[in-house]
């Protein structure tokens, strides 16, 4: 397009030569037209490509590289109209603009770039110049010292050789004059108390001395320095003796000793016995604390003491003692891995009676705190004498104290239950004595299971101490493992438990041991405790230990579903003893009512005895008391007649039809036929059944056991006329009331008919009451 904007050029003509500046033009605008390629990143073979992928050869296409103006304008002429002709012509004129604009924009960045490579240029040049003037200077002055080192040098090597032999001459002078006042150096310091600057001296010298004692200059010096140095091992022999002086110098004399070459054996005993005397005086310190007549210390300030006093001690003995004996091999450590453990395991006595007297608080912290400072203090001496088994007793001991604490909490816990069990048995006790009413019992289970939560609780808080992250001995295998399954889980929590239910078990003893001097509503409660414990209780108590005590081992535990049966089987063993007392309680009023009357010469009835009264009003009580902690339970469907049964089994027609002709002359013995017979096809009662968790089951078991105690007190009995009526009007009684309160009422009608058919066959004159009369009784009584 820049060619058809410029029109056509000299060269153009078909008729010019081909030589002369015509001839040049052409071949600057296809050097051009290459450099552009060049730039746009076209090659020959692209550019011949597209060339070739056109067809042939168009003169008209602008683009192409046989673009001809003239053909290109005649073709618009011939077929173009004059709008279309001005219409190209705008074109044209827009891309020539457009064209120039960006040719000025590429002039004007390539000029800027020029401008900038020519500054970056010419600062080089001028920085070179400095540079080469620099270089000059530089080899100037390097050829100037080398002229002045090679005149020094030929100047003084005539003298070098004697300069040498000269320093050695006045090295050796020295080394002489050294020797010869080597004696009176060495009085000096023994005067001065310089021993280490004196053993320094005699270390210098011993070398050449012992060389040249052939010669007598030498020896004569050599033994005086002699006779100095036994004076001065005797001198830091005392000195190490006295044990005035601190341990570290006294580990100087040791170190100077053994550089004036005494021997090693006897100077590691006279160490290891003077260590002795310093660590066994601690040891006597730390047991006049444990003494009776002071106070002894807290057991961390205890711990302390014993850290920084002993333990630092026994630590500086071993540190010395490896650093002097070292060249003495495993007899020395031997040696002082044996006195090491000697003192250690008095170390340790003492610290386990201390912590002996922790065992009777609640609160771990303390006593956590100090046995991690013991077990950190043993740490270093632990690593310095591997062999004598520091680290490992240490952690025996923190192992033996945290096994015991588990047996206190679990102490604990077992006496935290006793209280609540006391403070239950009072609080049932006090209203009684006062003629109050008792309390609730929800109220009081209620309050002991959150104490005893609340124990348990309190003891896994104080216990996971032990655990801890920041203390040292939370990460050894036994705290990570054993501790937890074995000692946390089994031995506290499931320990406690069963140690609950044990507990509670023996209030089931026989009458005439515990079981008679325990409340009955104590029984009761427990039960219901023991039912809570088998339904929620265990189940959150062990999720919430194995939550706390990340278990890592993998011994076998105690599984939650059989301490959920221990607990049930515990729960129905005091809800059937409570049953039994409560039978019992009833069945003594009874027996004693039946017992302690003249059944033969009673009067007629009139009403209703005290007794049965009682006996109603005992068994109420008993189904409030239960339906405080027990649900109602499932009843069989009630007739509509259930308050009139008894007196309808009861009436004078059934009765003369039973009973009439068993006292005819002609049969005597069809009483007793007939009787048996009837009970062959009766239902059999089983009275001590299996108690069910509600309250019908409970007063079921309850009423059966009195019914069938009155039943057997009437068997032993003979009845006259008036006594038959009134069994027959307190039976009616006890039907109008305890029909309610059992699962199945045909219960209560075949037992009261059984004390009656049994009082009739003891009477000799057996003259039923009428219905009427009995009904009217038992409604005013």
């Amino acid at each position: 397009m820049a060619a058809a904007a410029a029109g056509p050029g000299p060269g153009s003509g078909p008729g010019d030569s081909p030589e002369g500046p015509e001839a040049e033009a052409p071949e600057r605008r296809r050097k051009a037209h290459g450099m552009l390629k060049l730039y746009y990143g076209l090659s020959e073979g692209e550019a011949a490509g597209r060339t070739a992928g056109s067809g042939p050869l168009d003169p008209t296409d602008l683009n192409g590289a046989h673009f001809d103006p003239e053909v290109y304008l005649d073709k618009l002429r011939r077929e173009c109209p004059l709008a279309q002709l001005m219409d190209s012509e705008t074109d044209m004129v827009r891309q020539i603009r457009a064209l120039d604009s960006d040719m000025q924009t590429l002039v004007y960045e390539n000029y800027n770039k020029f401008i900038s490579a020519t500054d970056t240029i010419r600062k080089m040049k001028n920085d070179f110049r400095k540079m080469e003037d620099e270089m000059d200077r530089l080899a100037t002055n390097m050829a100037v010292i080398t002229d002045f080192s090679a005149r020094i040098s030929a100047t003084l090597q005539d003298r070098h050789e004697r300069i040498t032999k000269l320093a050695g001459v006045h090295a050796l002078l020295r080394k002489l004059q050294f020797l010869f006042e080597l004696p009176s150096r060495l009085t000096k310091c023994v005067e001065l108390g310089a021993y280490g600057q004196a053993v320094r001296y005699q270390g210098r010298a011993r070398a050449v001395l012992q060389q040249y004692q052939h010669l007598p200059s030498f020896r004569a010096i050599q033994d005086d320095c002699q006779v100095i140095t036994a004076r001065l091992a005797q001198q830091l022999r005392q000195r190490f003796r006295e044990g005035g002086s601190g341990a570290p110098e006294q580990a100087e004399c040791v170190e100077l000793l053994l550089a004036l070459g005494e021997p090693a054996e006897e100077l590691c005993e006279e160490f290891l016995a003077h260590a002795r005397g310093r660590l066994e005086e601690e040891l006597r310190s730390l047991e006049a604390e444990l003494g009776p007549s002071p106070p002894a210390p807290d057991v961390l300030e205890f711990t302390d003491r014993g850290g920084n006093g002993f333990v630092s001690g026994l630590c500086q003995v071993a540190a010395t003692y490896q650093e002097l004996f070292s060249a003495q091999g495993p007899a020395g450590a031997e040696k002082l891995a044996a006195f090491t453990r000697e003192l250690g395991s008095r170390y340790f006595a003492l610290v386990e009676r201390r912590l002996a007297q922790e065992q009777g608080g609640s609160d771990n912290s303390l006593l956590v705190r100090a046995l991690d400072r013991f077990h950190r203090r043993l740490r270093a001496p632990g690593t310095l004498l591997a062999a004598a088994g520091l680290a490992e007793a240490a952690t025996e001991i923190v192992e033996r104290v945290a096994y015991e604490r588990l047996g206190h909490h679990l102490q604990s816990l077992r006496a935290a239950f006793l209280g609540c069990l006391t403070d239950v048995r009072q609080a049932l006790a006090a209203p009684r004595l006062a003629g109050k009413e008792g309390p609730g019992l929800a109220e009081l289970l209620a309050n002991v299971a959150s104490s005893i939560l609340s124990h348990i609780k309190a003891s896994l808080a104080a216990v996971h101490l032990f655990t801890a992250k920041e203390v040292s001995f939370s990460n050894k295998p036994y705290f990570r493992g054993e501790f937890c399954s074995q000692g946390v889980r089994e031995g506290l929590i499931v320990g406690f438990i069963r140690s609950m239910c044990q507990t509670a078990q023996s209030f089931c003893d026989s009458p005439g041991e515990k079981g008679g001097a325990t409340p009955p509503a104590l029984l009761l409660l427990l039960s219901r405790l023991c039912l809570d414990y088998e339904t929620a209780t265990i189940s959150y108590i062990l999720t919430l230990t194995d939550e706390q005590f990340l278990v890592q081992d993998q011994s076998p535990v105690t599984p939650v579903s059989t301490l959920c049966a221990e607990a049930r089987e515990t729960a129905r063993r005091l809800l059937t003893h409570y049953v039994k007392v409560q039978g019992l309680v009833i069945s003594q009023m009874l027996r004693k009512s039946v017992e302690t009357r003249d059944w033969l010469s009673t009067l007629e009835p009139r009403n209703v005895r005290a007794v049965m009264k009682r006996v109603v009003e005992d068994t109420t009580a008993i189904d409030v008391q239960v339906g405080l902690l027990y649900e109602e339970g499932v009843r069989k469907a009630q007739s509509s007649d259930s308050s009139k049964r008894t007196f309808s089994v009861y009436s004078s027609s059934r009765q003369q039809g039973r009973y009439a002709p068993s006292y005819t002359p002609s049969a005597p013995m069809d009483t007793n036929l007939l009787s048996n017979i009837q009970k062959l096809f009766s239902e059999r009662i089983d009275v001590f059944s299996p108690v069910e968790f509600n309250k019908v089951s409970v007063l079921t078991g309850i009423i059966k056991i009195s019914l069938k105690t009155l039943l057997e007190c009437v068997r032993l009995r003979t009845f006259g006329r008036f006594g038959l009526q009134q069994v027959q009007v307190d039976c009616h009684f006890l039907q109008l009331y305890l029909w309610r309160f059992v699962a199945d009422e045909e219960l209560v009608h075949l037992l009261l008919d059984e004390v009656v058919a049994s009082a009739a066959l003891r009477c000799p004159d057996p003259v039923p009451m009428e219905p009427s009369v009995v009904e009217v009784i038992c409604e005013r009584g």
